[in-house]
């Protein structure tokens, strides 16, 4: 047993070097692109909503209000769409015994949540250095924020790897539904705003009740009772396991494309 997880802790290590490489170390600026775009978008939003709004819905900091929207809404979008590429990715890799899609996902996760973290912290720090955002953070809700858009994005994208690998079409269609996901996932706005029946329409969606969590830890004054762990875990958990199991029964015949 102790060899066994060695051996996938090396496998794991070594596709994740392999990523690093690959992904951001093909040119110079490969993290600094990772960081501009959620810097990019805070701007965008922050000049367009303060041209026609005195404040925010929450708060007096334009860019801190949208950064807690947008951020975790980027890492949601950028590592389950990573790992849903897990085994296209990874696939001349897969043929060898000691590499599964398991190791391949897992290590697609590990890298790309890991960076998304270090990428929103120093977003966020930027902005209370250079801004008097008149906020204070509180741990639970940030913490239970990052718990819950980790165990969304690995479900998400553990479902589409199988979807996108077994029927190539679907990156279309995932595509056009996700479209409007930035309008649905109370990224620009707080859920309370929302007229009847809507809002209770866009509790469904599990990325309003991540967003509300990780606001409601950088605004003492917010309190996002809507929002419900059970349910996305419960989600995310469902996403997981259908994922693996679609996984492990058709893997070889994916591989075989």
């Amino acid at each position: 047993m102790i060899t066994l997880s060695l051996a996938t802790t090396r496998v794991i290590s070594a596709l994740m070097l392999r990523e690093m490489s690959t992904m951001y170390g093909r040119s110079r600026g490969g993290y600094i692109w990772a960081l501009a775009e959620p810097v990019l978008g805070i701007v965008l939003l922050s000049v367009i909503f303060s041209i026609g709004f005195r404040t925010p819905q929450l708060g007096t900091n334009f860019p801190m209000f949208y950064a807690t929207g947008l951020i975790p809404f980027l890492t949601f979008n950028d590592v389950s769409t990573k790992v849903a590429q897990s085994i296209n990715y990874s696939r001349q890799l897969l043929t060898y015994p000691c590499v599964t899609f398991v190791d391949a996902i897992v290590a697609r996760f590990l890298l790309n949540f890991t960076t998304q973290l270090v990428i929103g912290f120093v977003v966020l720090v930027g902005i209370t250095s250079v801004f008097e955002t008149h906020t204070s953070m509180e741990a639970a809700p940030i913490l239970l924020a990052i718990a819950m858009v980790s165990v969304l994005a690995l479900g998400v994208g553990a479902l589409n790897c199988f979807l996108l690998s077994y029927f190539p079409v679907w990156q279309r269609i995932y595509g056009i539904i996700t479209r409007p996901l930035l309008l649905v996932s109370a990224v620009i706005f707080t859920l309370e705003t929302v007229p009847q029946p809507y809002r209770d329409w866009l509790w469904f969606n599990p990325l309003v009740h991540v967003i509300g969590s990780l606001r409601a830890g950088f605004y003492n004054s917010y309190d996002a009772v809507y929002v419900s762990p059970i349910y996305v875990f419960s989600v995310s958990l469902g996403l997981i396991l259908s994922g693996q199991l679609l996984l492990h029964r058709y893997h070889n015949d994916i591989l075989e494309l």
